[in-house]
Formats: C-alpha cells, sequence, structure tokens
C-alpha cells in the first residue's frame, strides 16, 4: 500500500552500472557506471523537472523509476512502492509518455490505438467510451480520431501519446521530451496541456532539453551531469545561482571548433555554450558582471564574419550551462 506522508517519487542514491568492451583485435570488459548516486525526491502535485545533456543519465535514471531497468544499488519507490519488489504495483499507478514516433500502430486510426491500449492497460470496458472521449478532447483529437495514425503530423502523434499514457487515469506521470520535434504552435499548446495535468492532481516528472519550457512549466528542476544531480531548486534559485554573471550573445558565419576553445581560455570567460542556427552559429559566453571582455572575444574569431554582438541577463539556460560545464 502506498505510505501516506511520503514524497510520491523518491530516488535514494540511485545507480545503474553497464558492462561493456572496447577493442578491435583484444577485446577489453569496461564497466561504465551511467548512474552515480543520483537522489531526489517528488512531492504530490509537483510538476519536476529533470535536465541533463545526452549521455547524462536521466533517460536511465527514468528507466529505473519505471520499472524498466532494476538499479546496481540504491532505492526507488513511487507511491510508497519499491520499483523492484512492487515492480507490478508501480506500473498500475504510472502513465509513461515519450517523444518520437515509437509505439503507436500507425496503420489503426486514433480511436483504435486508445481502445486496444485501454483494453492492455485493464480499463474496464464500462469505461473505456467515456474515457477515451474525455482524453480525445482534452489532446485536441476530437473530430480526427478515425483518420488512420499514418497520416498524423508530429503533433498529433505526440498528443496520442499523451492520451494513451493516461488512459488508465495514473496518478503519476513520467514526460520524457513529450514536444520534441513539434511545430511551435502544437508545442505551445501541449504545455498548456501539461501544466493542466497537476490541476487534476497528477504528480509529472517531465524531461526536456529546452530550458524555457522548463522554466515555464516546472515548480522544480534537478540538473544531472555525469551521472550525478549537480543542482536542484526552483528554477528561481538555479537562475540565482549565474545572477552575478553577464552572458554576451555572437552570432558568427563559419566559426570554427579552435575559435571556440580559444574563447574558453579568455581570461575571465567561465562557460561558453554553442547553438546552430541555418548558417550561422550564435555563440553564449558567460563572465563576471562588469568584466569588460567582448574586445577579447572578438580578436578570437581569425576573420570569420560576426553578426549580432549583445550583452544580456543569463536565463535558466545559462545557469543549466554553468551547472553541467562544472562551473557554478
Amino acid at each position: 500500500m502506498p505510505v501516506v506522508g511520503a514524497p510520491v517519487v523518491e530516488a535514494i542514491d540511485l545507480r545503474r552500472t553497464y558492462k561493456t568492451s572496447t577493442g578491435s583485435l583484444k577485446r577489453k570488459s569496461l564497466e561504465v557506471e551511467a548512474v552515480r548516486g543520483v537522489s531526489f525526491a517528488i512531492e504530490k502535485g509537483e510538476l519536476f523537472g529533470l535536465l541533463g545533456p545526452n549521455g547524462a543519465g536521466k533517460t536511465t535514471t527514468i528507466k529505473m523509476l519505471i520499472t524498466l531497468l532494476i538499479p546496481t544499488s540504491g532505492t526507488a519507490r513511487v507511491l510508497g512502492l519499491d520499483v523492484v519488489k512492487d515492480a507490478r504495483a508501480v506500473r498500475s499507478q504510472i502513465g509513461y509518455v515519450f517523444g518520437g514516433d515509437r509505439g503507436l500502430y500507425e496503420r489503426l486510426s486514433g480511436l483504435d490505438n486508445l481502445r486496444y491500449f485501454a483494453e492492455l492497460y485493464g480499463v474496464e470496458p464500462h469505461e473505456q467510451k467515456r474515457r477515451i472521449g474525455e482524453l480525445l478532447e482534452m489532446v485536441g483529437l476530437t473530430g480526427r480520431e478515425k483518420e488512420r495514425v499514418e497520416g498524423y503530423s508530429k503533433g498529433m502523434r505526440q498528443r496520442l501519446h499523451i492520451a494513451r499514457g493516461l488512459l488508465h487515469d495514473p496518478p503519476v506521470v513520467f514526460l520524457d521530451e513529450p514536444t520534441i520535434g513539434v511545430d511551435p504552435v502544437g508545442a505551445r499548446e501541449m504545455r498548456a496541456m501539461i501544466a493542466s495535468l497537476t490541476d487534476q492532481g497528477k504528480t509529472v516528472l517531465l524531461t526536456t532539453h529546452y530550458m524555457f519550457e522548463a522554466d515555464a512549466l516546472c515548480d522544480r528542476i534537478a540538473v544531472i551531469a555525469r551521472g550525478e544531480v549537480v543542482a536542484q531548486g526552483t528554477p528561481g534559485a538555479l537562475k540565482s545561482l549565474v545572477a552575478d554573471k553577464t552572458v554576451v550573445e555572437i552570432e558568427v558565419y563559419g566559426v570554427n571548433d579552435e575559435s571556440i576553445e580559444r574563447l574558453r581560455r579568455v581570461e575571465g570567460v567561465s562557460a561558453v555554450s554553442v547553438e546552430e542556427r541555418d548558417q550561422l552559429q550564435l555563440l553564449m559566453v558567460q563572465s563576471a558582471v562588469g568584466a569588460e571582455i567582448t574586445p577579447a572575444l572578438l580578436a578570437q574569431f581569425d576573420g570569420a564574419k560576426i553578426g549580432r554582438v549583445v550583452a544580456r541577463e543569463p536565463t535558466l539556460e545559462d545557469a543549466y550551462i554553468s551547472l553541467v560545464e562544472g562551473d557554478s
């Protein structure tokens, strides 16, 4: 039975080690620690963000929480239920929604997909029609439910994924990059839908690569890097970690990796990130407030064409970059 008053989701010193090998002729066995002592707790009704770069360990952490992977050591509980000892009970209490095209039957209609998964999730037959109708309305697919999924847009598929994950009305929902690849209008509607889940009393764990999304949606955030939680708190608290810094944005055409490495070595620079935008790169360089480093930065580009240069206050994304690069 769930433990009254306990956190809804709890990870305590979670670790997961993989065995792999290297070398083409003489194979050498290696152990890789993908998750190294991750701990956090999510309270009832919270929308909690788990952020980290690719390979940081966040997907492995989620897979342990939803019973798809057994922890090497440590403990994880959902509604007070141990994810290893009580795996079947945990699965009945959670919904899992992931980004991408997997997990739907393309040659079936959206309605038939939901009917199939309702049977799979054990939704009572007399409840299925009402529940499916409510979810189609909630995700904005009413009127399109009889069309084959193969004709759905990316955004429509993601909405159907969310409806599928909520069929059995789980109190805990895991959303793994649910807006990835969705057009801006569809993503905005999906974010409103995600925000409404906590209004329904659900507890939500969200992973996303979009920092503005995490800032807008999450009550609290844990940042994971190199298999460890490097910071956690409210979006405002995380942004305060870089409150004493300034960010210089530089648009550059044709910058090379060597120039970016030279930027990192400029005195006063604490972090540099690169965002690809069509034919140009947007460089975001962090430094202490009041440091006059712009001339030194511009001198590192070896004649590359420079566009807009502007200084601004740091955002949650800047805090995230500082944390995952180890400069917090």
